[in-house]
């Protein structure tokens, strides 16, 4: 007996079960009502008359009274959505009455101070983010569709307005007011360097722009850095580079060179004639070396721009397939390309000579020419040993060389006649093994 009265303690009748129960005893006590009634004064008619009005209208008038309620929470909870969608979510209801109706009004609560939480760390990072943006010392803009400054950070402001805002600007009319260099850079859509006069003094900027959609419209974004102190530096650190390099190079030859030269004086004094000879032919040798040496600096220093010509591809394949051996993906373009033939000979030669002597299988290494969009696509394969993260990093600056007797300029005279040309190199290694050089070139129509 105690035991079932510690669970009717425990057991918590819902609001549906509460309503019907409540509905149920009225009717029931109106319906006990109306029989006594009729056995009074049984005429059918007047009968159920009492019923109703003694069992059913009681019924409505409480089941009025028990929806009041639930009406009056849903509406509180339609306000609190209304709010929520407007991004006010302070807004919270109260309700004690214990059933599901309070577990909902709980819940919506605890809704509530769950997105005010999120809504106070979205505040938070906005402000480290927007603090990080305004104190770089990257100038940032940010356009709209219509070209006007949608934001600028305060390095934008000092570049561009002397620190005033920027805000609902036009950018084209900012960019009019500076040198025309910088409309150039602007213009191109493309990543690149100009320079100022700026402080008294010319400092090199770096433009990055970008295009993108904001909240479903254009938008684009500019980054200036200035880059004259990194250049600065990187400049110092390859003059060390190009220095320790040369100094290796000389003295590998001068040492030998003067060492020869004394024993060639030795031999010539006590009349050996022919050790004299060696001895001359070595010093020729090593002279020639050192000549082919500093004449790979000079090119690099002194290349010339190229002079651009119309060249059918199969023509210049065929002039590449006397020289060197590798195997053609067909078919080749229609249209020809705008190069400087004996240049870009030379370029190719040496990259196929490469993928050899990487150690690829001569019947592996291949040249293939696509279009690519508006530009040409040239891509020579081997299955060579391919080159390692740091090399491939690297393998582009000069001087950088992995060949115990390389001077470092090959790549990199590569890649200043395809930049000279308009185009870009790039360097990735294969899935399976080996290496793909790919240069991109603007085909005659963007020329």
């Amino acid at each position: 007996m105690n035991r079932l009265a510690s669970i009717a303690r425990r057991w918590r009748p819902s609001l549906g079960l509460k309503l019907a129960g409540l509905l149920l005893g009225v009717f029931s006590a109106g319906a006990a009502t109306g029989i006594a009634l009729w056995q009074r004064w049984p005429e059918p008619g007047l009968t159920a008359l009492l019923v109703i009005l003694l069992g059913v209208l009681p019924c409505l008038l409480l089941a009025g009274r028990a929806t009041r309620r639930i009406r009056r929470m849903l509406r509180a909870l339609e306000g609190a959505v209304a709010s929520y969608r407007d991004g006010d979510f302070s807004i919270s209801t109260t309700d004690h009455g214990g059933d599901e109706l309070s577990a909902l009004v709980a819940r919506h609560n605890e809704l509530g101070r769950t997105l005010r939480e999120q809504r106070q760390h979205l505040v938070q990072r906005e402000l480290l983010l927007d603090t990080v943006v305004q104190n770089t010392p990257v100038a940032l803009v940010l356009t709209d569709s219509a070209n006007r400054v949608a934001y600028a950070n305060m390095a934008a402001r000092q570049l561009f307005n002397a620190g005033k805002r920027l805000g609902g600007l036009g950018f084209a009319e900012l960019i009019e007011t500076l040198p025309p260099v910088v409309g150039e850079a602007v213009a191109s859509g493309e990543d690149s360097l100009f320079s100022l006069e700026l402080e008294g003094g010319e400092e090199t900027f770096h433009i990055s722009q970008r295009g993108f959609r904001l909240q479903g419209r254009p938008h684009r974004l500019y980054l200036f850095r200035r880059m004259t102190r990194e250049l600065s530096r990187q400049e110092v650190a390859t003059w060390k580079k190009v220095i320790r390099v040369l100094s290796h190079e000389l003295n590998n030859s001068l040492a030998p060179i003067s060492s020869m030269a004394h024993s060639g004086a030795e031999l010539t004094r006590r009349g050996d004639t022919e050790a004299t000879l060696r001895v001359f032919a070595s010093i020729a040798e090593r002279t020639q070396h050192l000549h082919g040496f500093v004449d790979g600096y000079a090119r690099f220093a002194r290349l010339p721009m190229p002079r651009l010509q119309s060249v059918d591809w199969r023509v210049l394949i065929e002039s590449l397939t006397a020289q060197v051996r590798f195997q053609v993906h067909e078919p080749l373009p229609d249209q020809p390309v705008r190069i400087d033939r004996a240049q870009f000979e030379q370029v190719l030669i040496n990259l196929l000579k490469n993928a050899h002597e990487a150690g690829s299988p001569p019947e592996a290494v291949e040249l293939r020419v696509t279009r690519v969009g508006r530009s040409f696509c040239l891509d020579i394969l081997d299955r060579g040993s391919g080159m390692s993260e740091a090399v491939l990093a690297n393998a582009l600056l000069p001087f950088y060389s992995t060949k115990h007797s390389g001077t470092g300029l090959g790549l990199a005279l590569t890649r200043e006649i395809v930049e000279a040309h308009g185009g870009r190199l790039q360097l990735s290694n294969r899935r399976n093994g080996g290496l793909r050089v790919r240069i991109l070139l603007p085909s005659m129509l963007d020329a």
